[in-house]
This record gives structure tokens, sequence and C-alpha cells, in this order.
């Protein structure tokens, strides 16, 4: 932990905007330095152009592969192209689009001005959607997009994302491809076609916000939330919904209140993360202390991420637990979305925390677990065979009133409604209508830890096997599970999951970052949460021979 987690970012921890636009125009990546190459994690690729891991060469590439990728797929329908609010979004939009017209794609980029020409990632996979509806799947009328963004990711960084016509994150296959051969044309430096400035300037426009905004009420009761005028209060941190929550206000006449001084791609009006540095993540507690002045003030605080897929829920007894808000969100939902279908599942990533479990299972609803990452969620949020798709890292959606798809990547946006939608209708904040729960299911005690690793520390940890882990006990309790692939659907958790009766950890290196996350929950209180912790890390080491 930081010494300054928490606290006020100071003018040293802020990045110089000018030199980190000149490394993007610069700075050439070395294809044969494994950090410079292109690599799509959970979410896209993802890197700086200080440590020449995200630099024009990168962009360019990749969006000439993905040009090949969708020829290859029949998808000639338009691309939805869409950014946030980061420095290196705006160098990188205009370099993909270059490319991409060049190669002969009908791109449409956001028709707004300011703020509003800022794209969140539900707003552009909500757009493919809508597009895409009654299209059949080969169709190659087909639209698909890319949203510019490393989503909480500190401000020195850059990402880019795929969406095809699902309108959700890129699986592995498609990823895989993209990146190899984006990483060919990087070591043939091969010159890669580019439209010219005016055709860039005449790009088509396309209502991203108007789009997402008016059809709100076909997946949040707004006229429960008008009704019981909850005083609710969103910070964009910053982000790609600045303008979309003050559209929600204005158009559809919520009582909410946008907090923040608007987009500063230096992110100086934050509170620095666990680690000492400016990340725009809601779910932190540490960077959501952003917003405790105002927790008073309002029945329920909100937040976003840069690209507003993430969500954080402050209520007047403080920051939720990201578990405990989706465990109140599927109660909450499956009591009051009758029109769903009831054999219809929900969707959790193993690391999330067992009292969701419990709670499906009291709805006689299927329980689908899977790795992390919200690609797995896609096809059930696709054909409507899973309702409602969660992450631990504070990431969801859910499905329309009518059981048809809303979005199919997260939504931070949607989840953050709903909060003031729960309070409207039931009288109770998220918060204690979580305290309810504990009294059904019991009270379990979660944290995450991120700890630093290096690249091979990262590497060895996502190559273990269930054989790897010899012990027999886990803080004084058999172990009854290793699990090395997700019980829904099969795929490889990247990392190790071990299981008792009353507790569990799991293991996995980050997609994004440098660094190991060990989740950790137990059943029977802090206490042994922290000696499932304890006995977790030192089994990792053990595994990893270390």
């Amino acid at each position: 932990m930081h010494e300054r987690a928490g606290t006020p970012a100071r003018p040293e921890d802020l990045i110089d905007v000018d030199e980190l636009l000149r490394a993007y125009a610069e700075i050439e990546p070395d294809p044969s330095v494994a950090p410079q190459r292109v690599v799509f994690g959970t979410s896209g690729h993802r890197g700086s152009a200080l440590s020449a891991s995200f630099n024009e060469a990168h962009i360019a590439a990749i969006s000439a592969a993905i040009a090949e990728y969708r020829a290859e797929q029949g998808i000639e329908g338009p691309l939805f192209f869409g950014a946030d609010t980061h420095a290196l979004s705006a160098p990188a939009e205009r370099t993909a689009i270059e490319v991409l017209l060049a190669a002969g794609v009908r791109v449409l980029a956001a028709a707004g001005e300011g703020d509003a020409a800022f794209v969140p990632t539900p707003a552009l996979s909500h757009a493919i959607l809508r597009y895409n509806r009654g299209r059949a799947a080969d169709d190659p009328g087909r639209a698909d997009g890319i949203v510019v963004t490393p989503s909480h990711n500190p401000p020195r960084d850059g990402g880019f994302k795929y969406n095809p016509p699902h309108g959700g994150p890129a699986d592995t296959d498609a990823t895989k491809r993209i990146a190899a051969r984006a990483n060919e044309l990087l070591e043939a430096r091969t010159e890669i076609p580019r439209a010219s400035g005016a055709a860039v300037a005449g790009v088509e426009r396309y209502d991203f916000l108007g789009g997402y905004v008016d059809t709100l009420g076909e997946a949040i009761d707004l006229e429960a939330l008008r009704r019981a005028g909850v005083p609710l209060a969103v910070h964009p941190l910053g982000g790609a919904s600045v303008a979309y929550w003050e559209a929600i206000r204005d158009r559809l006449g919520i009582d909410l209140t946008v907090l923040g001084p608007g987009v500063d791609p230096r992110w100086a009006f934050m509170h620095l993360d666990w680690d000492g540095k400016i990340r725009m993540d809601p779910s932190s507690a540490h960077v959501m202390s952003t917003v405790d002045e105002h927790r008073g003030d309002f029945a329920i605080v909100t937040g976003n991420d840069a690209d507003a897929d993430r969500h954080g829920i402050v209520t007047r007894d403080g920051l939720m637990n990201p578990n405990h808000y989706l465990a109140v969100a599927i109660d909450y939902l499956l009591a009051h979305r009758p029109d769903w279908s009831p054999q219809a599942g929900i969707g959790k990533t193993l690391v999330s925390s067992g009292i969701i479990d419990r709670v499906v299972a009291a709805h006689g609803r299927e329980l689908l677990e899977v790795p992390v990452g919200f690609k797995w969620f896609v096809p059930g949020l696709s054909d409507g065979s899973v309702v409602f798709g969660g992450e631990e890292s504070a990431g969801a959606s859910f499905l329309c009133f009518d059981g048809s798809a809303w979005s199919t990547d997260k939504d931070g946006i949607l989840l953050a409604l709903l909060a003031a939608e729960i309070q409207a209708v039931t009288g109770q904040s998220p918060s204690e209508r979580y305290r309810d729960l504990t009294t059904r299911f019991g009270d379990p005690a979660y944290a995450r830890i991120d700890a630093a690793a290096t690249p091979e520390q990262k590497a060895r940890l996502g190559a273990l096997s269930s054989d790897d882990v010899t012990d027999t006990e886990l803080a004084g309790d058999r172990i009854t599970a290793v699990l090395t692939t997700a019980p829904g659907n099969g795929a490889p958790i990247g990392g190790v999951k071990v299981a008792t009766e009353h507790a569990w950890f799991a293991a996995r290196p980050s997609g994004t970052e440098d660094v190991m996350k060990i989740y950790a929950e137990s059943f029977r209180g802090p206490e042994h949460l922290a000696e499932v912790q304890t006995a977790a890390q030192e089994l990792v080491e053990r595994a990893r021979g270390e």
C-alpha cells in the first residue's frame, strides 16, 4: 500500500500530455522486444507510448489487421468507432480512421462535439446490437466496432479494443489472429496505406449519445426514478460518460447531479489508488475518496471509469464492495423482471463472491461460472440464455425488460441507474438490501490483493496445473477443489482456484498490468480471511517453485 493512497494527486503525479503525444508519434516500437509487441489481454491491446507499447505504428498495424479480419469474416457493414478521454485516445482514433478508410471500411464516428464526442464502451456495444437487430449471423451487412480505451488504467496508458458483430469483446480466436497479423506488419515494417486528412474530416457521423440515452427506458424503470425522486449524484471521474449523464438528467427528468470538473486528460482532481497511481477505478475505496465529501448529500453517489464500463456504488454507508452490489442487483432483478425467461441463467466470474451462488440458487436459477473476462457472457446475453453477467471488478450488464440484449459489454451507466431504481422501488439502499441478504445467506469476508509481479512470475502463475498444488489444507480446512478451468464452460482460468467448505482463493496474473491478483473469501469472518490470504500467497509461491 502506497503511503499516499487515497489522498489527492499532486503536480508531480500528473503526466506531461505533450510529452506523451510526442512519444506516440515519434517512438518506433521494436517487435523483437516482447513488451513492445501487440498483445491482446482480457480487454484489447494496452500500453503506453512512453514505453513503446502504444504508438502510432501499433495502432496502424492493428487497424490494418482488423480491416483484413472483418473482410475474411464477410463483414461489410459499417464499423462503429468510439474513443474515451485518455490523452492517447484522440491520436489513436485519427490513426485508425485513416487506415480503416484507406482499406475501404465504412466508419461511423461520434457525431457530438466537446464532451459529447467521447463514446463509452456500452454505448458502442448498444449501437452495434441495434444496427444488427434482425440480421442473420452470416449477413454481410452486419456492423462491428472499435473503442479506443484502456478503461480504468492510468492517464499515461492507451488501449484499443475490437467488438465483433455480437457487440461484445472479441473472443480469443479473433484477438490472437488480429494480434499475430499486426505483429507481422510491425516486423515487416510494412507501409500501411492511409486516407487523406480531408477524408478523415468527412467521415460519417453517428449519434451514439442519443441512441443510448433515449432508449434507457427499455432496461431501467425510469418512471419509478422520477416518481420516487431519489437524489442521485454521479461522478464520471473525467471519463467518456460526462455528456451522457448530463443528457440523462436533462432528457429523462431524473433527479441527478453530475459531479466533478469534467474532462481532464491528466486527471489532476483524482485521489490516488492503492499503489500511489492515478487510476480511474470506481470500485476502489482509495479512488472513490474523490467523492467522500458528497456522500451525506445524496441517497446514492455513483462513479464510472474512463470508458464507463465499470461502476462504483456509494450509499450513506460508504462504497459498496462490487460483489455485494452484484448480489443485490441479481436478487432485485430476478424479482422485478417478470418477462425474463425462467430458464435463463446468471453469469458470474469464478473470482466473484460465493454469496452470489446462494442468491442464484434461492431463485431457482442456473449459475454459469466462467473465467475472468466479459467475453464469456456474450453468447448468453446475445441469445437470452443468460439474463445477467457480472464480474467482481465492477463490470456487469443485463437484458432489457423484454429479454432482448441491451449491451453485450460491461455497462457502468446501466448498473449505476439500477442502484437508483432499487432504492426507488424498494425504499432501501443497495447496502441495506445487502445486509438483508447476509441474514439469509451468511456474511462472507472478501478481499482482493494486487501484488507486483514480473512478466516471468505472471507466466508461471498462468501456467499452473492442479497437479502443481500438493497442499491438502487451506487455513485449517480441508481442500475440496483445485480448479484451473471454469465449471461453467471448461475454459482455462489462467491461474488457479482452491476451495474448502468455508472459503476459497484464486490467483491469476493481470492481463493488462504487471500485477498478480489474489482473490479470497471466507464465510467464517475477516480473521479467517486473513489466514486464507496468507496461506494462499504461500501456496502460490510453492506451486510456482519459488
